[in-house]
């Protein structure tokens, strides 16, 4: 089955902005891209303006299928409705690993994922994308790395399998254009466990630089998250030391090619990452 028309929400972003892409290029399909912000475009998509908190102001006439990346924690409370709203048309969405289907949130991320898997499961057909770490995620770097070629960061040796937004997107497309992913939850990663170390490393190769690690103290580090998330995050990359995120074949099993390794993302993105020029 290939549904007529998609709604992608999160489209202006990294792995909404791929979904909405790579639905693009299928033959009558259309796209349409909610956005709060009706000036931005996205290549192939019909913008739509709308508002994943204000379930009443998104424009479904027409939709068959879902994409839905979902503003977690801030937007908990709004949930319910929006998936009333949504269903129950199938919904893809965007999940992290370790998601457990809970009846209320928590107030963190993975409780988040976890209410919102609960709901959309409960209103029609579904697909989870439960997502390892995003390679794009590294992008917290691009601002120390364009002007030094020293990184002070957190855990060199935690070890992720960090998975490229083309990957995700790949699978989501497959899941809002065929009936046999209905009812799955995929547990989605790259190819291989890499520590932060080594993604630095694969960085400075793809730059041509020499770049190196400065671990910075833990208590030290909660100055570089935002405050309502530092713990978690520290606490999540603490976690990644001695227990390694897993890595799975799903990508491959699922799209017929390997998944992309963080090399191929770093030379996708290494423009971000650039020197800037001396002043």
């Amino acid at each position: 089955m290939t549904p007529r028309t998609v709604l992608v929400t999160g489209a202006t972003g990294r792995v909404g902005g791929q979904v909405a892409a790579q639905l693009a290029l299928l033959p009558g399909v259309r796209v349409k891209a909610v956005t709060r912000h009706p000036a931005v475009t996205v290549p192939g998509a019909e913008m739509v303006a709308g508002d994943l908190t204000d379930p009443a102001s998104l424009d479904l006439t027409g939709v068959d299928a879902v994409f839905l990346v979902f503003p977690s924690v801030e937007a908990d409370s709004a949930a319910r409705d929006l998936i009333a709203a949504l269903a129950p048309r199938p919904i893809v969405y965007l999940s992290a690993h370790g998601a457990a289907p809970r009846d209320n949130p928590d107030g963190t991320i993975m409780g988040s994922h976890g209410y919102l898997e609960n709901l959309i499961a409960a209103a029609g057909p579904y697909t989870f994308l439960r997502s390892s770490g995003f390679a794009a995620n590294t992008l917290a770097w691009a601002s120390q790395l364009r002007h030094s070629d020293t990184l002070r960061w957190i855990f060199p040796s935690a070890r992720r399998s960090l998975i490229h937004e083309a990957d995700l997107a790949a699978v989501a497309v497959r899941a809002l254009t065929s009936d046999d992913h209905r009812g799955q939850a995929y547990h989605l990663t790259g190819p291989a466990q890499l520590t932060q170390a080594a993604q630095l490393a694969v960085l400075g190769s793809v730059l041509g630089r020499s770049l190196r690690f400065e671990e910075v103290p833990p208590a030290e580090a909660r100055s570089l998250f935002p405050a309502s998330l530092a713990e978690s995050i520290v606490a999540g990359q603490s976690h990644f030391v001695d227990h390694p995120e897993p890595f799975t074949d799903e990508v491959a099993r699922l799209t017929g090619r390997p998944a992309l390794p963080y090399e191929s993302w770093a030379r996708d993105h290494a423009a971000e990452f650039r020197r800037m020029p001396s002043p």
